[in-house]
């Protein structure tokens, strides 16, 4: 199934969804800089937020994964997606590529969603007019509104399981220098997105985010493998 829209002789070592999905996210990070200073923050329009609060929007769901906070954000992670991405185009093709990598996305971002609810549900019940935050008052909803989750991570997270179940005794190097099996790193950089996720770490890092875009990718890969979906 994998290989055959696989030719060595037309691989590419930048294809076209891979290429394109690195300029959106680096012209959307710039643009999120230049228009900040006139004071218009596109984090608050195209990032994820709480369905539960009033500055959710339907298309934040994709959006959101174009959004990065800060330049090693943006980094790490389009260098994961090329990483990963670019063998996997190349097999898959165009179309299946852009499939697998918004499937990635809206699971990341509803696995996320029902994080949210289970954090603050109390709080979205209206329960409470105010809430407490670094000393201050403030009110219930303004609250929900300031959550926000970006960045590309859960379509890494998907390309991370897609390339560890198809090549799984590949080897990567961890810091360019270690060597790990792809199948024993994406097991063991799971485990650790769920323990860091169960214990409630406040790293400010969406694990459950990410555990979702896998979730995903897994789901559409076993759909593949039964011929399921296929164009």
């Amino acid at each position: 199934m994998y290989n055959e829209q696989y030719s060595p002789h037309k691989f590419n070592i930048l294809p076209p969804v891979c290429k394109n999905l690195l300029i959106i996210n680096v012209l959307m990070f710039f643009l999120t800089y230049v228009l900040s200073s006139k004071g218009i923050y596109l984090e608050d329009y195209l990032g994820l937020h709480f369905f539960k609060a009033e500055s959710y929007h339907f298309w934040q769901v994709i959006t959101y994964s174009f959004m990065h906070a800060n330049f090693n954000h943006l980094f790490f992670n389009m260098f994961a997606v090329w990483m990963f991405g670019y063998t996997l185009e190349n097999i898959w093709g165009q179309k299946r590529f852009i499939f697998f990598c918004l499937t990635s996305a809206l699971f990341a971002a509803l696995t996320q969603e029902i994080t949210y609810y289970f954090m603050y549900k109390d709080i979205a019940s209206g329960y409470y007019d105010y809430v407490q935050i670094s000393g201050q008052r403030v009110p219930y909803m303004d609250f929900l509104n300031q959550i926000n989750t970006i960045g590309a991570s859960g379509i890494v997270f998907g390309l991370l399981l897609a390339f560890g179940m198809m090549f799984p005794n590949t080897y990567i190097y961890l810091y360019f220098l270690i060597p790990i099996k792809t199948k024993w790193f994406v097991i063991g950089y799971i485990l650790l997105e769920l323990i860091n996720g169960t214990i409630g770490t406040s790293d400010g890092v969406a694990h459950f985010a990410h555990l979702g875009g896998a979730l995903g990718a897994l789901i559409l890969i076993l759909l593949w493998r039964k011929g399921k979906f296929r164009f």
